[in-house]
This record gives structure tokens, C-alpha cells and sequence, in this order.
């Protein structure tokens, strides 16, 4: 009984100061590696914008309208989102591989892995989500008795948006690129392949990866998404 009420009270503890430190929504943005476009002429700055994902949670066509509104919100730097990809002088190109509950060190890995783009996503993503499942399921081993014994109801909840993030922009007159990209695959459990496409086109490229993070007690994703699309599209419209 008494190694009961120490537990149950010490969960209490726990759970008040969760409650306590984490009563307010935080939502933080970082970005891998920065993104330095050439300055281009008032006419020439326009951007076509292309977003992608294979998570169901994502809402597409909210996170679009975000980047707009920060595009407009930014209007003193002449950019514009147009529909035209032939005339626009800039391609953004988003690719969403994660918006899910996570550790907060899932974060940080995701970061430092950098842009990978679609080709990679599906490896990626699962490695993001496996690495932070570990962390969570420890933290769960770690205070999942005491919560249980003191009936709290109290969590410490993260979630995480990873977008990677091409530019590319229309060269000048008479500058030609060349890129060469090498695709690997599995066809099957005997073998595999390797396709090397090389391409020479008008266009120069950057790429970067840009990790966003909300935390609060019993966070619910509805909650936190469109701070969370705000900010991401802020790192988005400071790239121009």
C-alpha cells in the first residue's frame, strides 16, 4: 500500500507539471539548409506552386492557401503565385512526407537528414516514424505506471510536419544545365535496379527540408495544424 501511494503521488506529480509546463500551444520551425534565389528583375517574380503528399491527415489545398496568404502577406518583395508553369520564372516544389503525433527527438533526426525529395520519401518517412515511435513508446515504459495508478489523464504531445522543398528558377539567356540523377529500386525479392537519367534543361535548382514541430498537453492535431501551416509557409514566402 504505501509503495502505491508513493507511486500514485508521484504520478500526480508528473502529470500536474505537465499540465502546468505545456498548458500553451508552442509551435516551432526550422529549416536544413537555407535557400539564397537570385535577384530577378519586378516582372520576373512570379512563382508556380506545386504541393504533394502521401499522408491522408495532410490537407492539401489548406496548406496552399496558406502559402498564398504569406506570398500577399510579403507583397513589398513583388512575388506572386501564379497557375502558369511555362511563364513563371520560379518552381516550388513541396513534397509532405510526415504530419503525425512524434517524439520531440524525431524532430531533430528529421532535420538533420535533410532534403531527400519523393524518390526517397517512402524509405524516409518510415525511418523518421520508426525512430520516433522508439522514443515515444520508452517515455510511455518510463511514466505509463505512475499515470495509470494516479488516473491522469495529463500527455505531453508532439506533432511534427516534414516537407521537403525544391526551387528552381528559369536561367539567364544562353546558360544551359546540366543534371544527371541516378534512381535506385527493388523489382523484386531476386534483384534489384538502377536507372541514371541525364537531363539538360534551362533551370537552376536548390533544395532544403523544413521541419515543423507543435507541443502542448493533450494536443489534437485540428489544434495545432494551422499555426502549424502558417509557419511553415512563412519559411516558405522568406525564400524569395
Amino acid at each position: 500500500m504505501a509503495a502505491l501511494t508513493i507511486l500514485s503521488f508521484l504520478g500526480g506529480c508528473a502529470a500536474t507539471s505537465v499540465a502546468l509546463g505545456k498548458k500553451d500551444l508552442r509551435v516551432e520551425t526550422k529549416t536544413s539548409t537555407a535557400i539564397f534565389v537570385d535577384p530577378v528583375a519586378k516582372d520576373k517574380r512570379t512563382v508556380y506552386l506545386d504541393v504533394k503528399s502521401g499522408v491522408m491527415e495532410f490537407d492539401r489545398r489548406s496548406f496552399k492557401t496558406f502559402v498564398k496568404d504569406q506570398f500577399i502577406a510579403n507583397a513589398d518583395s513583388g512575388y506572386t503565385v501564379v497557375d502558369n508553369p511555362d511563364t513563371a520564372q520560379f518552381h516550388m516544389q513541396v513534397y509532405v512526407l510526415n504530419l503525425e503525433e512524434a517524439a520531440p527527438t524525431a524532430a531533430e533526426a528529421a532535420l538533420n537528414t535533410g532534403y531527400v525529395g519523393s524518390i526517397g520519401a517512402g524509405a524516409v518517412a518510415g525511418g523518421v516514424m520508426t525512430n520516433s515511435y522508439k522514443g515515444a513508446a520508452a517515455g510511455g515504459l518510463l511514466g505509463g505506471a505512475a499515470e495509470l495508478i494516479a488516473g491522469s489523464l495529463v500527455h505531453d504531445v508532439t506533432f511534427m510536419l516534414v516537407c521537403d522543398v525544391k526551387i528552381s528558377e528559369k536561367t539567364r539567356k544562353g546558360v544551359i544545365v546540366r543534371k544527371d540523377t541516378q534512381i535506385s529500386g527493388k523489382d523484386s525479392d531476386a534483384g534489384s535496379s538502377k536507372q541514371r537519367v541525364s537531363e539538360v534543361s534551362n533551370r537552376k535548382e536548390y533544395q532544403t527540408r523544413i521541419v515543423t514541430t507543435a507541443n502542448k498537453a493533450n494536443l489534437k492535431l485540428p489544434d495545432a495544424q494551422d499555426l502549424m501551416f502558417q509557419k511553415t509557409a512563412y519559411a516558405m514566402a522568406g525564400f524569395f
